[in-house]
Formats: structure tokens, C-alpha cells, sequence
């Protein structure tokens, strides 16, 4: 299912300093969100991709390499390439699809500094379906009231830039796409945030799924009170997606010391 991204330009080395204190704790940052996804059950094999901005520097991305599964990422391990799919920095290639789809979606959204693209297995489900994939009848759900699009149009594999812009254009000003028969892509300011929406979202799915397995019908909030609880939620998710994000690393220290490498 996953492609090695092909180039035949030569991989170009930068002169730039990508081993700042900040891009260090990026790598960290990003390796334990592969990490807590992998125990989690929210990686598929050796697809899927988390990409992050690289400090300093946005015209480059962290990215997944290709062949690695999420239990086995670590900080070191994550390649660093330019938008044009040139590695700048590590072993590896990216895997294709990473690259059509991540590259082209931080070019074209500068606010999108985290994306994160999964086929966890909840969400996914929902996004196999007819019509709206989240019904907003649970709490969690309303973190992502007015926060989510559809992108109805697969085609199957993105492979070209064309798709990537494509599957870029879906966003608009959304946080959560869903992708139809294909999976999810979460975005956000911060590795932290993008972490958070990422969890939280399977979890909305999950009860969701677990809700409408029963036959019974889904009893959806009304808009006003969906409205103000996410506005309520808002108010404080920056510090507890910090949080939630500190609090995974604390736990990995315990059992995948190994990330931090």
C-alpha cells in the first residue's frame, strides 16, 4: 500500500543549523505523538504520517521516513525535507503519499504548522459512510463543532502534486477533514494541539460507533448548546493540549525511553 517517493534530482544539504535546542524538542515532541499513536492502535502498518514545520525554517517539514512503523519512530529517525522532496537532513526517503499530500498542504496552509494524516480505525469507519460522519451528540464531539469539512472526491492514491493540491484545497479553514473512503487529516498551530484534536477525535468516533452499533437513534445536541460548549472547550485547549502532550511524554519515559533518541 505505501510507495517510496521517487526523485531523480540529487538531495540537496543546507548550510542552515537544523540541530537548534528547538528543533530538537520538535523532533521529541513529534517522535512521542508516533509513539502514544502506535500504543494507541491509531497507525496502519508502515503508512500514514505525522509532519510538523520545522522551527525556523518554513519551507521545510519533519516527516515520517519510509518503511518505519509508528512503534518504531524516534527523535533521530525523522528526515527533514524540503517541499520539493528533497531530503535535507537524515537517513531515508519519505513515503510518497506523505510527501504529495503533507508538502502541499503546508505550502498552501502557513497556519498548519502540525498535520497529521491517520486511518484510525473509528474514524475512518465514519468517514465510509453517507452523509455527515460526526453527529454532534456526544460531549467530546463538540470539540470539533464548526471545525470539520468533508472531502467527498477520492481518487485513489495521492501520487502527484495534483492530488496533493487537491486534497489541500479540501481544508479550507477546517482543523479536521475527513477523507471519504480514505481516513482523516488533523491540523494544527503546534504539535500539541494537533496531538490533542487527533486523540480526542478517535475517541468522539469511537462512542459514536459504539452509539449507533446499538440500532437506536443518536440523540444530537442542539446547535446553541453544541455552539457554546465548544466555545467553552476553546477557551482553555492550547494549555491542555500542552498538558496532554506532557503528560505522554511522561508516560513514554516509562516504557519507550528509546523515543527521545
Amino acid at each position: 500500500m505505501a510507495h517510496a517517493l521517487d526523485r531523480s534530482a540529487p538531495a540537496l544539504r543546507r548550510n542552515a543549523d537544523l540541530d537548534t535546542p528547538e528543533i530538537r524538542q520538535a523532533r521529541i515532541d513529534l517522535a512521542a505523538c508516533f509513539r502514544m499513536a502506535h500504543r494507541l492502535g491509531l497507525h496502519e502498518g508502515i503508512c500514514n504520517h505525522l509532519s510538523l514545520v520545522v522551527p525556523g525554517h518554513d519551507d521545510l517539514m519533519l516527516v515520517n521516513p519510509y518503511g518505519l512503523g509508528f512503534g518504531e519512530v524516534t527523535a533521530s529517525r525523522l528526515l527533514i525535507t524540503d517541499f520539493n522532496g528533497n531530503v535535507v537532513a537524515g537517513e531515508g526517503v519519505p513515503e510518497a503519499t506523505a510527501f504529495f499530500i503533507h508538502a502541499r498542504l503546508h505550502m498552501k496552509h502557513p497556519r498548519a504548522k502540525a498535520a497529521f494524516h491517520t486511518h484510525m480505525p473509528n474514524a475512518t469507519a465514519l468517514s465510509m459512510l453517507e452523509g455527515q460522519p460526526l453527529v454532534w451528540a456526544g460531549q467530546t464531539a463538540l470539540k470539533f463543532f464548526g471545525r470539520t469539512l468533508v472531502d467527498e472526491d477520492y481518487n485513489g492514491l495521492a501520487l502527484d502534486e495534483r492530488e496533493g493540491d487537491r486534497i489541500a484545497a479540501s481544508l479550507g479553514e477546517a482543523d479536521i477533514v475527513f477523507m471519504k473512503n480514505h481516513g482523516v487529516m488533523v491540523v494544527g498551530p503546534t504539535v500539541a494541539e494537533a496531538w490533542d484534536d487527533l486523540y480526542y477525535l478517535e475517541r468522539a468516533c469511537e462512542v459514536q460507533r459504539l452509539a449507533m452499533a446499538t440500532g437506536r437513534t443518536l440523540k444530537p445536541v442542539p446547535d446553541s448548546v453544541a455552539r457554546l460548549t465548544y466555545e467553552q472547550m476553546r477557551e482553555g485547549d492550547r494549555e491542555s493540549a500542552r498538558l496532554h502532550l506532557e503528560s505522554v511524554k511522561r508516560q513514554l519515559l516509562k516504557t519507550d525511553p528509546d523515543y527521545v533518541e
